[in-house]
């Protein structure tokens, strides 16, 4: 019988640390790694030119950015549930996004997806904080979600065929939408289930991403019914290309094939069953396929060059086996989003499972063949009819069934905008009992119209920006805290000049200056003032130091998480305008602790080296630091190195993920 429990699962991990305490006005840091040039888009389909152009994220708002973390592992016990019968044994984290952990089949003892031995959080999400491994829900827009180190709700619920059913559920905050994704086995099943649905409880229209993400091992053949794909690699292109072999006949299914880190959207032709598996050399591996709402395949490959070798050791340990993701989602390419309808949802059904394949012909020269082969396979061990009779179960039997034993809780801001909206989404509760702290203003601006503000000597608390809220926010008396708060709503609705003003309009008769004043900053770094901007982070570190200072304790206000942000900022801010001096003096006034970390010490290399010590800079290279929260596709690193000497990036810090020297 299938069975669903807590358990425990201990690795060695590094602590997520703090939120980083600013609002994230900025659009995410890996938004270039995903651009796509203005000749390129020109000349795609205009249907995937318009899913490309559709409500890119102009800032990271409402959610935070997450950069406290380091690479410092210790032994760490983390809440997990397991889903088991007979054939398989699905290990969920649930406080981690929901990411399947291991996808153990039992008959023939396989491990079928790349399981991490390690949780080393790196910055690959949208707004931070990612690990790699497994598989993972992805929802928001174009990248990993925000959510990939988050806790969701969980609980027990009734699966169609009234077996136990695991179902994961959260409020996606940066397109407002709640989602749940329902796992569960059928007695005798080799596959896992997992029901998806995303719903819109709103008038207007939603922008919506979805991906489903499953690290391999990438030693396989990565096979999808497709004879072309769109290639994108870092060059900010994306070209349509034969498959299985390029141009220059080299086999790109192979992901070992691969030179450099790229994708590969498959070009399914419609009314094919969608599909993508990893097999090995005897023809055995994982293979994933759905119903036809979820039409999207793709691979992505690190490459074998050293920059794509430094990042797969970078997100696990020294001498672990590497790994290719193969990934399923709602649009052709992860580039474009889908509108969502106003009151209207998207839902489908994925399965995950064993295949076994002959191995003469997946792994043969003939593509044609190698496809059919696998396709017969999979029809065998799972027909497409069945994948589409489970959903329709799924559907009418258990998607609104409401959960029954809660094994874990996930955010209250779900229920927040449940309290709000007055919302019915049967099978996904957000009651008021998981709200928290950092709701208890936005409830009190709701039943009073007025937001408290902070206590003395903490931050201004976090921040909500849709229209809604938005409207309280204008109506509700102005104090500091609120015109806060109001500008950054105005801000993420794209009145930056009316942000401005609300923002300057706090300044009045405030205490502490810190938080508006570095709004500003960013204002003015985006209209295209950096000198000014650059004097505005200095103010606001400035003015945060002198509070803390006269702290009597180490609250948000005067502990190192809020003068690390803003002595990053405003070093970076001062040295890009040529303020040697006022940058070397703010480095001076940071928390010894904080200048010790990795990112103050390439901080301190590039004071050094503006200040024409290049030998004491290459020194503090030579010394070694690790930049824990290293951006995908970042070229820092390798660009300073440049400046100090000729001689060969050192492996430690080459982390270039596209063609170069």
């Amino acid at each position: 019988m299938t069975t669903v429990r807590r358990a425990v699962l201990t690795l060695p991990a590094a602590p997520l640390g703090p939120d980083n305490p600013l609002p994230a006005l900025r659009a995410p840091a890996r938004a270039g790694a995903h651009a796509v040039d203005a000749r390129t888009l020109a000349g795609l389909l205009r249907d995937m030119a318009r899913g490309i152009g559709r409500a890119p994220l102009r800032s990271l708002l409402p959610v935070p950015l997450r950069d406290g973390y380091g690479r410092d592992r210790v032994p760490t016990d983390l809440d997990t549930i397991v889903i088991e019968n007979d054939r398989l044994r699905v290990t969920v984290l649930p406080g981690l996004g929901g990411r399947i952990h291991s996808l153990h089949h039992k008959p023939t003892g396989r491990e079928l997806v790349h399981r991490n031995p390690v949780l080393q959080p790196a910055a690959f999400a949208l707004n931070g904080a990612w690990f790699a491994g497994g598989v993972e829900w992805n929802i928001g827009a174009t990248g990993h979600g925000a959510l990939s180190c988050s806790p969701l709700h969980a609980a027990t619920v009734r699966a169609p065929d009234g077996g136990p059913m695991l179902r994961l559920w959260e409020w996606e905050r940066l397109r407002d939408l709640p989602f749940q994704v329902d796992l569960w086995l059928p007695e005798d099943s080799d596959f896992l289930y997992v029901g998806v649905r995303i719903r819109n409880p709103h008038e207007r229209p939603a922008p919506v991403y979805w991906w489903s993400n499953t690290a391999v091992p990438e030693d396989r053949r990565v096979l999808a019914p497709a004879d072309a794909a769109w290639h994108h690699g870092y060059e900010r292109g994306l070209d349509r290309v034969p498959v299985p072999a390029d141009d220059t006949g080299t086999d790109r299914t192979y992901p070992l094939n691969s030179g450099h880190a790229a994708d590969w959207f498959y070009d399914l032709p419609d009314g094919r069953r969608p599909w993508i598996a990893a097999l090995d050399a005897d023809g055995s591996g994982l293979v994933q396929t759905s119903t036809d709402a979820l039409r999207g395949r793709k691979l992505f490959v690190w490459g074998t060059g050293r920059g794509g070798r430094r990042w797969q050791e970078w997100l696990t340990e020294p001498g672990a086996p590497g790994y290719a993701e193969i990934q399923a989602g709602l649009a052709r390419t992860q580039l474009e989003h889908l509108e969502l309808p106003g009151e209207a949802e998207f839902s489908w059904l994925e399965a995950y499972g064993p295949l076994a394949a002959d191995p003469a012909a997946a792994l043969g020269d003939d593509w044609t063949a190698a496809r059919t082969d696998v396709e017969r396979a999979l029809d065998g061990a799972l027909p497409r009819t069945a994948v589409d009779a489970a959903y329709t179960a799924w559907r009418e039997r258990a998607a609104d069934a409401a959960p029954e034993t809660v094994l874990a809780a996930g955010s209250g801001w779900g229920a927040l905008e449940v309290l709000r909206g007055g919302y019915e989404l049967p099978g996904t509760p957000f009651p008021e009992s998981t709200l928290g702290p950092e709701q208890e203003p936005w409830r009190a601006l709701l039943r009073t119209g007025v937001l408290p503000p902070p206590a003395k000597g903490t931050g201004p608390g976090a921040p909500l920006v849709s229209a809604p809220w938005r409207d309280m926010l204008e109506t509700a008396p102005a104090d500091p805290s609120t015109e806060y708060h109001l500008g950054i709503a105005q801000w993420h609705a794209g009145d930056r000049a009316q942000a401005v003003r609300s923002w300057e309009r706090g300044l009045r008769g405030v205490d502490a200056s810190w938080p508006l004043l570095y709004c500003l900053a960013v204002a003015d770094r985006e209209e295209g003032h950096p000198e000014r901007a650059a004097e505005r982070f200095a103010e606001a570190f400035a003015d945060h130091a002198d509070h803390a200072d006269h702290a009597d304790h180490d609250g948000s206000a005067g502990g190192g998480t809020v003068a690390a942000a803003l002595g990053r900022e405003a070093v970076t801010a001062l040295l890009a305008t040529g303020r040697t001096d006022r940058a070397r003096q703010v480095w001076a006034r940071l928390p010894e602790e904080v200048r010790g970390r990795g990112a103050f010490r390439l901080l301190e290399a590039r004071i050094l080296l503006a200040e024409g010590r290049p030998d004491a800079a290459r020194a503090v290279f030579d010394e070694g630091f690790e930049v824990a929260d290293l951006g995908e596709g970042a070229e820092t690193l390798g660009e300073l190195w440049a400046r100090l000497t000729d001689e060969p990036l050192p492996d430690a810090y080459e982390f270039r993920m596209r063609p170069g020297p």
